[in-house]
């Protein structure tokens, strides 16, 4: 069977040259006789992996020589944990802007640890489908926090906010290397790794070393495990970290630098962006239209409808099925109908994983660092005999 192109929204596709280079080395890596897939983490023959692992990081993102690079577990997730834990000590409070899904899910899990949170922007007025200037942000806050590149709604920061003296976290999940970032003007940065990164396992976390407290400075009960000086203080290794997904990253990592690092990670992602945004944006048929407002949109995740998902049908689906208008349910039954052939359709010709989320609807594609042009071109030409066949 050939390779199809695979538009998830994480787990992600991998560059093929680094899937190559791993199946090589699957049985025997280096000359030791065995896969780093069962490497004691303490051995000398994983000890380089970890320790390159890190200073590609520090390269390719150029981090500050007063920042840790730590590779931890439990996703994403984790950190909207670890963050109120660690840094949610002083005044008790935080400012968040909710730009969708899992910057809800950040500030809903620090209230649950007792840090006072206050959204102080948000788009859920319009389906979280831009992302809310917000100029400066003041106050006795102990941090300030962000979603950067939200996966589910398709929007991007295309601003930093001015935080002054207030640390500022970010979740960089869905964009983490996808463009050049200024380290310093963050306070914390953390990306689950399996969107651009590596298979999902392993999490990677840039702190500013003052902002590290002492495990026992941490809020009351923050367990060992989720205080970051643990990490800080043991190179990763408290405890067995995921060796193989480490692993799998170097090589990415050395992908991204060969491909002309994060600035030629920009270049071939605006050009794919460019020529999905610009078939959403030319109404050819005026089949379909993107989700997410122009100024806000994500290079990594692009989420778009066809004409039979309207205002009418998203103002139904949120009815309870007693209460549609038998016009209101027939308009949801064709726009299902239109979905699910959309996405059978697509899979059959070698385009998979494209079901919108169901918070939007319709489709999306994830055109993370190790998809194609010509997998985006691709997709286009199907848009383009589907919408032919469909309209």
């Amino acid at each position: 069977m050939s390779r199809v192109y695979n538009f998830s929204a994480g787990p992600s596709c991998l560059p093929e040259e680094v899937l190559k280079e791993c199946a090589a080395e699957m049985l025997d890596y280096n000359g030791t006789g065995q896969s780093v897939m069962e490497m004691s983490h303490r051995s000398k023959a994983y000890e380089p992996i970890i320790a390159d692992a890190e200073a590609m990081v520090r390269k390719l993102m150029k981090v500050p020589d007063n920042y840790k690079v730590l590779f931890v577990q439990g996703g994403g997730s984790t950190q909207f944990a670890m963050v109120a834990e660690n840094l949610g000590i002083k005044s008790g409070k935080a400012a968040y802007i909710e730009t969708g899904v899992w910057a809800k899910k950040a500030a809903a899990e620090a209230k649950k640890l007792g840090v006072q949170v206050d959204i102080i922007a948000s788009s859920k007025d319009k389906n979280y489908s831009y992302i809310p200037k917000v100029e400066k942000i003041e106050g006795d806050y102990d941090y300030a926090y962000i979603c950067f590149n939200n996966t589910i709604m398709g929007t991007h920061y295309e601003y930093i906010p001015d935080t002054g003296n207030i640390p500022l976290v970010a979740d960089i999940s869905s964009c983490v290397l996808s463009e050049p970032l200024d380290v310093s003007k963050f306070g914390l940065l953390f990306a689950g790794a399996q969107k651009n990164l590596a298979p999902a396992g392993v999490t990677l976390v840039i702190i500013r070393e003052d902002l590290i407290p002492e495990v026992e400075n941490c809020r009351a009960g923050t367990p060992t495990m989720l205080a970051y000086k643990t990490h800080a203080d043991n190179g990763s290794m408290y405890n067995t970290p995921p060796c193989y997904t480490i692993y799998v990253l170097d090589k990415v990592l050395h992908w991204i630098e060969a491909n002309g690092g994060a600035e030629g990670m920009l270049k071939r992602n605006k050009e794919k962006a460019d020529y999905l945004y610009n078939y959403l944006d030319s109404n050819e048929g005026n089949f379909y239209h993107a989700t997410t407002e122009v100024g806000s949109r994500s290079l990594m995740n692009v989420p778009f409808l066809t004409k039979y998902s309207t205002a009418e049908t998203a103002a139904a689906s949120k009815k309870d099925e007693a209460e549609r208008s038998e016009d209101e349910k027939a308009a949801l039954a064709k726009e299902k109908e239109i979905n699910d052939k959309f996405v059978k359709e697509a899979a059959a010709a070698g385009l998979v994983h494209l079901k919108g989320h169901r918070l939007v609807g319709g489709m999306r594609a994830s055109i993370y660092n190790a998809m194609t042009l010509d997998g985006v071109k691709a997709l286009v030409d199907f848009m383009k005999k589907f919408a032919k066949e469909n309209a």
